[in-house]
């Protein structure tokens, strides 16, 4: 669909809900049809030579932001969801509130889960979840060296299955994923000793 197409289909169910007796407020409408224009320029123009949107927070507010991401993720529950729920619900976000009043929507569409590879401490804090793109390095499969032959390559692949094994006080976590030639490849240890060869897709 073009961003045209989308608009007219987003009027549309905006007037379906009006007769419904279950109208959407101004603002949650503005919301809506920003998004849309969002996503259109991002995918017109990409995203991978963008500039990092969590560099644009401060020092303080990084801290929050992560804080309250690494607490959604802790929950199952996807931070980004949870805040453009609050956002159309017009509910407080609590401590990270200054995201919607200071950044706004277009700066929440703009953050994807490979930006926060650039935070090595929090890189392993967004969960996988069954449908992630990944990227997955051919180390996995064979023996890659710097100076070598073999080099490191990476694979677009999706997630299909997640297992999480806990013994006494250790938990591992494997994974299935599917290339897009229909392989299928596990992956043991994904954030325990395998979270070097594996990485979330710049778009």
């Amino acid at each position: 669909m073009t961003p045209d197409e989308i608009t007219t289909a987003l009027l549309a169910a905006f007037n379906r809900c009006d007769a419904a007796s279950c109208p959407l407020t101004d603002r949650q409408k503005e919301i809506l049809l920003q998004l849309v224009e969002e996503i259109y320029k991002q995918s017109k123009y990409g995203k991978s030579d963008a500039p990092n949107p969590l560099d644009e927070l401060t020092p303080q507010e990084l801290e929050i932001f992560l804080a309250f991401v690494k607490t959604e993720e802790q929950q199952n529950r996807t931070w980004k969801v949870q805040l453009l729920n609050d956002w159309l619900n017009n509910n407080d976000s609590g401590k990270v509130q200054f995201i919607r009043e200071r950044y706004g929507l277009q700066w929440l569409n703009r953050v994807e889960s490979y930006h926060f590879d650039k935070y090595a401490y929090f890189e392993d804090a967004l969960k996988l979840r069954i449908g992630d793109r990944i990227e997955v390095s051919n180390a996995l499969w064979e023996w890659v060296q710097d100076n070598g032959p073999c080099k490191r390559e990476w694979f677009l692949s999706i997630v299909i299955q997640i297992n999480e094994i806990h013994q006494e006080e250790d938990t591992s976590t494997s994974c299935v994923v599917r290339f897009y030639n229909g392989t299928e490849y596990e992956i043991q240890g994904m954030y325990e000793w395998n979270r070097y060869n594996w990485r979330w897709p710049k778009k």
